[in-house]
């Protein structure tokens, strides 16, 4: 009997051995995934997402226009002890299209390609904005389903266009990034683990309530609108996004999507960018979508995204087509919003554009916003027109 014991735990472990090793990249992946956020492992994670994850290259050839060169800006007071309780890895501030400041930290550099996390899905909209003035959609009206049938019967089933980019689709999702059983947590090991995006979307079954009554943060939502896009032109993400968006921006180095196991773009935040690139984008809204003298994204469009146009709560953050901005914005105030830190300002009247890149540990502490925005309007105000 002992014999035969140990013969069986022999097998056992040959198993157990055969099946790492065929399952060594997803085993991998999945422990990336559970330390991507740890403390000693962010700021380089956040620079090296190629390593970790199934990832797709962006198709740019246009080799970019150097940004200009302004006069350095007057730092605000707390500037470098905001840089250090932010946890900000890279910073570039522009004026009127020129690099007034830019700065990098924690052993980053210019060159690194550092995640965007949620900045993805403004760009996302602008993609739809595009593809809305091309015809390939016909109205943000049209249900989502009409150009991902596989969302029928889903919770997702006759949703508008519209409601999915106001993040109102009325689709059951727990967001807490802290909760392991959460969906966003869910979502993730499906992305480490080789999964299914699409389907992971279209398993969507609960609801809180009617599409376009209340607003509810829920990330999957930019997905469906990335199986819109695909089901509307019959092409993936990365070669829409780089013949549209950033082939005509320009892009440095070697853009990328993190994606999932069936090489679909993880477009809800896993867009790889240098700083400098993020700074570009937020050039482009500020200049309502035009850059370098071309027109790369409707102005109107531009306009109408940033605007508060979902059933946000009175006195909160308002939301657009995938734009946050502050409750108490001027004119021309909206941003692009990562976790842990990401964000590309953009305030049109005083001409300023902040990209920042981020480990910020403390993003959901309370007041941690509200201390990002503070000093992106601090930096505004010193550039106010008179």
């Amino acid at each position: 009997m002992r014999r035969w014991a140990l013969r069986l735990v022999g097998a056992a472990l040959l198993i157990a051995v055969a099946v790492a090793i065929w399952q060594r990249d997803a085993i991998a992946r999945l422990h990336a995934v559970t330390t991507l956020f740890d403390e000693g492992r962010i700021v380089q994670n956040f620079s090296h997402m190629d390593r970790l994850f199934d990832t797709a290259p962006i198709p740019v050839t246009r080799t970019p226009k150097p940004l200009d060169e302004g006069p350095a800006m007057p730092l605000p007071a707390d500037w470098q002890d905001w840089l250090d309780r932010r946890g900000v890895t890279g910073i570039v501030v522009l004026h009127d299209g020129a690099v007034v400041s830019e700065e990098y930290r924690m052993g980053t550099t210019r060159e690194d390609q550092r995640v965007s996390w949620s900045v993805a899905k403004s760009y996302l909209s602008m993609l739809v904005g595009v593809m809305l003035n091309q015809g390939a959609i016909a109205s943000l009206d049209d249900p989502v389903d009409k150009y991902a049938p596989a969302l029928r019967g889903s919770a997702y089933g006759g949703v508008s266009i519209r409601h999915v980019l106001q993040m109102s689709s009325g689709v059951a999702f727990d967001e807490d990034y802290f909760d392991f059983f959460s969906d966003i947590n869910r979502m993730g090991r499906v992305l480490a683990l080789g999964g299914s995006m699409d389907r992971f979307a279209a398993a969507r079954e609960d609801r809180t309530g009617p599409a376009g009554a209340d607003w509810q943060y829920v990330s999957i939502d930019t997905h469906v609108l990335s199986m819109v896009l695909r089901g509307a032109t019959g092409e993936d993400i990365p070669t829409l996004m780089g013949r549209y968006i950033l082939d005509p921006l320009g892009a440095w180095g070697a853009p990328h999507y993190v994606t999932d196991g069936h090489g679909v773009a993880f477009v809800l935040g896993g867009l790889n960018l240098t700083t400098r690139d993020y700074a570009r984008m937020g050039e482009l809204a500020r200049l309502n979508g035009r850059f370098d003298g071309r027109r790369i994204v409707p102005a109107d469009w531009m306009t109408e995204s940033t605007l508060a146009s979902a059933p946000t709560d009175p006195g909160a953050m308002g939301y657009g087509y995938q734009w946050w901005i502050p409750a108490d914005a001027r004119a021309g105030e909206f941003l692009a919003r990562g976790v842990y830190g990401q964000f590309v300002y953009v305030d049109q009247q005083s001409g300023v554009v902040v990209a920042v890149n981020g480990a910020d540990r403390q993003f959901r502490a309370p007041g941690a916003l509200d201390d990002a925005i503070g000093m992106f309007r601090a930096i505004a105000r010193t550039y106010d027109r008179e």
